[in-house]
């Protein structure tokens, strides 16, 4: 049997954060104690908020808490033949369409049907995308298209979910429910999820999902906010015929104040601690591994 394959996959966007470093750890960890291999990918399709100097950051903090990698390091800006290689198979299928809707033309829409009567949201507290552009006339969607519309790939998911029918995935930690063994995907409660927009061709649900498949990955250790996210990525790796890793979400490290730790947040960040004098055994100790 080959060895489990892990991967870290941070986005340059920022500089790392005691709640990376415990991701990144947890992956190390794990690849050293079954003999397996450690992946890095900069995920940085987000060409407005990456930045060089943040990717550099990532190399520097995490060779200084002695983590290492196995070459070459995949990065996403890199790839994007292969994430629109992904997006005609799946348009090939009838389950992708364009929408055309600012994102204050669709608030506005929602808001309008919430006066009304309760509108769903995903899990992560958005509000649906009401699926308005999906009614549109083949006549009026070419229009727009030749007018070179501004406009955003969706997955039509009521389509997608029927030909793949009930789907799980195989959980060794335990998300927000505190569920682990196999959980069942509920993709749709993310509704039509954007795939790609015209400005970033490509989205994380999308590349994430073909990235893992591409570099071989055979377990998936992230946070447990994306506990399910992982409900469209097992719809999107059954649409397209890719393997589905064994996920572990972790729980995040968090502040004071019980939030999220951001970028933002000086003082768990990684270059920060370091410059107080913080050692790699300090932020073992911070984020709770020996």
């Amino acid at each position: 049997m080959p060895p489990p394959v892990f991967r870290f996959a941070p986005s340059p966007n920022g500089y790392l954060h005691l709640g990376h470093a415990y991701s990144a750890l947890l992956n190390f960890d794990a690849a050293r104690r079954s003999g397996g291999r450690l992946l890095l990918r900069i995920e940085d399709i987000d060409l407005t908020r990456c930045r060089a100097e943040f990717e550099a950051a990532v190399y520097e903090d995490l060779g200084w808490l002695g983590i290492a990698w196995e070459p070459p390091v995949r990065r996403q800006s890199e790839q994007l033949a292969d994430y629109r290689e992904a997006l005609d198979r799946l348009s090939a299928q009838g389950l992708v369409y364009p929408s055309f809707e600012s994102r204050a033309e669709i608030a506005k829409g929602v808001a309008e049907r919430e006066a009304k009567a309760p509108w769903p949201r995903d899990p992560d507290g958005a509000p649906l995308y009401p699926g308005s552009a999906r009614l549109l006339a083949p006549g009026q969607r070419a229009r727009l298209l030749a007018q070179g519309a501004p406009s955003a790939l969706r997955l039509d998911m009521a389509a997608a979910s029927a030909r793949t029918g009930a789907l799980g995935w195989v959980e060794h930690g335990a998300g927000p429910d505190g569920e682990a063994g196999v959980v069942a995907a509920r993709p749709e409660a993310w509704g039509d999820v954007i795939l790609a927009r015209k400005e970033t061709p490509t989205s994380y649900h999308l590349s994430v999902v073909l990235d893992d498949a591409l570099q071989g990955v055979t377990e998936v250790v992230r946070g447990e906010d994306l506990f399910w996210s992982t409900s469209v990525h097992r719809l999107l790796q059954q649409l397209l015929g890719l393997p589905a890793p064994v996920y572990r979400h972790h729980r995040l490290v968090r502040d004071r104040a019980g939030r999220k730790l951001s970028k933002s947040t000086m003082a768990t960040g990684l270059r920060e601690l370091r410059s107080q004098g913080a050692t790699p055994a300090d932020v073992r100790r911070l984020v709770g591994l020996p």
